[in-house]
């Protein structure tokens, strides 16, 4: 059960109000977390500017719907691991490389060097070490694209904290994270 509520689009008022339709214009739903989120205007602009920011990265979509999966399971967040496993399905992300990015892995060696990088990343808290950073750097990232990787890493972190705080209820396929054995 929620922790905190998620504010019901019908009853949603002023800046909420607005961020809400433009939400649902463009998914054709307001997701619980954004709900959620919406208590705040200023926390969910904040959230949606910098998430449409990173839609015009260079890490691909598909790779940063990886490292939030990463992130999602080291952190323990329900809520972020069942949506970007969903949203990863629809973006045409393989179940078996959804399931490796849950373990911080890829089959795809560059992918591969990205994620162990952002959960080195998330692992120390960004003093990541000088062979992390040359790990990354030999796998092809330019130093923008390391930069990328860190701000998914932190928008990850961000929205894994909400839902974990709020307990907010999962409006996609349910997942339980994977054990950090």
């Amino acid at each position: 059960m929620a922790r905190i509520t998620a504010i019901n689009p019908d009853e949603a008022t002023g800046k909420t109000k607005e961020l809400f339709d433009t939400i649902n214009g463009k998914m054709g739903m307001v997701p619980n977390m954004m709900r959620t989120l919406g208590n705040s205007p200023a926390a969910l602009s904040g959230y949606l500017g910098f998430s449409t920011a990173l839609n015009s990265a260079k890490i691909d979509g598909k790779t940063r719907e990886l490292i939030a999966l990463t992130v999602a399971n080291e952190n323990g967040c329900n809520y972020c691991n069942s949506a970007h496993s969903y949203i990863g399905g629809k973006i045409g992300l393989s179940q078996e490389a959804i399931g490796q990015a849950r373990h911080a892995g890829s089959s795809d060696p560059k992918i591969n060097d990205a994620l162990i990088f952002a959960k080195a990343v998330l692992d120390t808290k960004g003093a990541v070490s000088d062979a992390s950073l040359q790990q990354v750097r030999s796998a092809g990232y330019s130093d923008g694209e390391i930069i990328e990787i860190v701000a998914q890493v932190s928008l990850s972190i961000f929205t894994n904290y909400i839902n974990i705080a709020a307990a907010t209820d999962i409006d996609f396929p349910v997942l339980e994270p994977i054990s950090k054995n």
